[in-house]
């Protein structure tokens, strides 16, 4: 069995996979593309010692920021983790909102090399056919659809770091379970601007040795909540200004991860119950024993 926890960003999965983890023999595997990197933990939410709470947890903190890491090298990494974890006769867990990471990993994709005969490829492609293949990937940027030569390059990239999403992949894996978290959207955007302000002071804190000597690595350019710092220690833009394009990029983001695991995976959804978070837990409990039996034998001791 393995599990793999999803959602938009704040909603809650960090939570539900320590319980999930707690109940069975779980360990859990970041699928967050920054929560790779080491030193990138406020912006992030990463996990902290004490809230992993003795459980084993992977590829978190395994790169520095000035270090590349493609979603190729993520599914070799991520595929080893499962063999090791499973080896030991524990459950993977997977929790994070990358969800391109997961599709890498848990289908049979092959990663492109040819990078010649691929722009070539995709210059034959349409507007609109180039716009639909972007749109497959979970790109945690603003997009110029409305130039096409940025457009080849992006989605060029794209597939050398990635796959092409837009065609039919099969899982690879027996008995995955895809498990979603959900809430109302002013719920969720509300927790998304209030979880920014919190963390404002220390994430400024956390940035500004980056930007200030000179780190202009791809986690650092393209990740919410980094990005945007440039601008103001830059003396672009004000605080104020910043911390409103942060929270409105975080809210995109969360929409467009809402689009790409409904089209893109086979979740059950669960809407989230903040005031009494065991309740949802106990659903999910109850959706993963009809769907696999889970019994007392699988439980920790």
């Amino acid at each position: 069995m393995i599990l793999a926890i999803v959602g938009p960003t704040g909603v809650g999965k960090t939570k539900l996979s320590i319980a999930l983890a707690k109940l069975y023999n779980g360990e859990i595997i970041n699928a967050d593309s920054m929560q790779i990197y080491q030193g990138l933990d406020i912006g992030t939410a990463k996990i902290t010692q004490a809230e992993m709470e003795h459980i084993p947890h992977h590829l978190l903190s395994i790169k520095e920021v000035s270090e590349d890491y493609s979603v190729f090298d993520y599914q070799k990494d991520a595929r080893i983790c499962i063999a090791d974890i499973q080896s030991r006769g524990h459950i993977p867990i997977f929790v994070g909102g990358t969800g391109y990471y997961l599709k890498a990993t848990l289908y049979d994709y092959q990663f492109t090399e040819d990078h010649e005969n691929e722009i070539k490829e995709l210059e034959l492609l349409t507007d609109e056919e180039l716009r639909q293949q972007i749109a497959s990937y979970e790109v945690p940027f603003a997009i110029d659809f409305q130039n096409r030569r940025r457009m080849i390059r992006l989605l060029s990239r794209l597939k050398k770091d990635g796959v092409d999403f837009y065609q039919d992949f099969q899982l690879i894996y027996d008995d995955v379970l895809f498990i979603g978290l959900t809430t109302d959207r002013s719920i969720l955007y509300q927790k998304i601007d209030q979880r920014f302000d919190k963390m404002l002071v220390p994430l400024i804190d956390e940035v500004k040795p980056f930007i200030l000597s000179g780190v202009a690595s791809k986690a650092l350019k393209t990740g919410i909540g980094y990005k945007e710092f440039y601008d103001f220690f830059q003396n672009r833009k004000t605080l104020q200004e910043v911390v409103l394009e942060c929270k409105k990029n975080s809210r995109n983001y969360a929409k467009r991860q809402y689009t790409w695991f409904e089209n893109q995976l086979p979740v059950k959804w669960f809407s989230v119950d903040y005031d009494d978070f065991s309740k949802t837990v106990m659903e999910v409990v109850h959706y993963i024993s009809t769907q696999f039996g889970v019994d007392e034998s699988l439980k920790k001791r």
